[in-house]
């Protein structure tokens, strides 16, 4: 098959892999139609991820069709059209038995944080990911799940990842009807938490940038009110003067580590505003929100040699709540809401790349060039 391979940081080819095999009886080989690359990573292709090793296959976004099944699994058969989420969970230990699939305790040796991730390096298991012709899904009875017929494949595959972490985002805001909402970061999960806050009730919805086609999207995909911080001396002080001088309800930090930079930038947190490594951006949104407010963070974190304004966060009485989402638990709703016709998630996808031409997809999207905000990979196994 064709894969997408890491050779070290900003190269990765198209290569001939092994199409993977039935390692368990629960295990399913999936033909990919449909990847995506996410900006997550975007921190594999810069080296900025540990234990990246080369010839992984990246891409934890994916929906394909059922190739093969082990003798173990019951609730789906060759031929099924599927979404797989981005977490791999066993379904039965301690954490998946309350819902924080992201937390399974049995999927990954390396950490004891998350648990398995496709395509996420050997920190998050080490299992393949889905930019590639065909790959092995464990548990197969317990994450994947059948694609509604009405369901369109560019949509779909936003369900694997970008549409359940931004609505999760938006979830563990605890919005309430009224609230004041702030998103910093407008790339996909950005895009949808901020369209996500108006469905929990939110009054005003304001998302924060520094790219701005990616504004310019928040305004007409997530009807927000938008900044862009470079504009500003003080992107804090204008959020106060925005909100009343009390801050908003609600802060929502979709950036994260950007993926950016590289690593000297991420141990001493040298590079200025939205940078690698950096909480810049979860320390605009300590200060950007209410005392009693809420900050939510879903963007992607790794080690941070550098100060979180905890004091302040503390001394503020906030609630921060964070995780990785736990992709399926959010699936039952989302699909309700896509169903009735409240937006079509793929309206943010700005590219669709062949697998084959994957590279030139990775250096557009790191490069913020052409306007990207979502690629989309098309995979055509033979």
């Amino acid at each position: 098959m064709l894969a997408m391979t890491y050779r070290g940081p900003y190269k990765i080819r198209v290569e001939d892999k092994d199409i993977p095999a039935i390692e368990h009886p629960g295990d399913a080989i999936v033909r990919v139609q449909r990847a995506a690359i996410c900006g997550s990573d975007l921190h594999l292709y810069h080296g900025l991820m540990p234990d990246t090793r080369v010839g992984h296959t990246f891409g934890h976004e994916f929906i394909g069709v059922v190739h093969e099944v082990g003798s173990s699994v019951q609730n789906l058969h060759v031929g099924d059209r599927v979404m797989v989420p981005f977490n791999i969970f066993c379904g039965s230990c301690y954490f998946c038995a309350r819902g924080l699939y992201s937390n399974c305790h049995n999927v990954n040796p390396n950490a004891t944080a998350v648990g398995g991730i496709y395509g996420y390096s050997h920190t998050c298991g080490g299992y393949d990911g889905g930019q590639a012709e065909f790959v092995r899904v464990p548990f197969a009875d317990v994450g994947p799940v059948p694609i509604p017929d009405w369901l369109d494949d560019d949509d779909a595959v936003l369900l694997t990842d970008a549409l359940p972490t931004g609505y999760f985002g938006a979830q563990l805001g605890d919005i309430v009807e009224g609230d004041t909402v702030i998103v910093f970061g407008a790339g996909a999960v950005g895009l949808f938490a901020a369209r996500s806050a108006w469905l929990m009730g939110a009054a005003r919805v304001i998302v924060v940038d520094h790219l701005q086609y990616r504004l310019d999207k928040a305004r007409t995909f997530a009807h927000a009110e938008t900044y862009n911080f470079v504009e500003y001396d003080d992107i804090v002080v204008e959020m106060k003067k925005a909100t009343g001088y009390l801050g908003a309800d609600v802060v929502i930090d979709a950036v994260g580590a950007e993926a950016d930079g590289n690593m000297l930038m991420h141990v001493t947190s040298t590079k200025m505003k939205l940078q690698g490594g950096s909480p810049i951006a979860l320390n605009w949104a300590i200060d950007s929100v209410r005392k009693g407010g809420t900050v939510s963070v879903i963007g992607a974190y790794g080690p941070m040699f550098s100060a979180v304004k905890f004091g302040d966060a503390m001394n503020k009485g906030l609630t921060i709540n964070a995780n990785q989402c736990p992709v399926k638990r959010q699936w039952p709703r989302l699909l309700e809401h896509l169903q009735q016709g409240y937006f079509k998630p793929s309206d943010i996808v700005t590219h669709r790349i062949p697998l084959a031409e994957i590279a030139e997809g990775y250096h557009m999207f790191s490069s913020k060039l052409d306007e990207c905000i979502k690629p989309i990979v098309v995979v055509d196994a033979h």
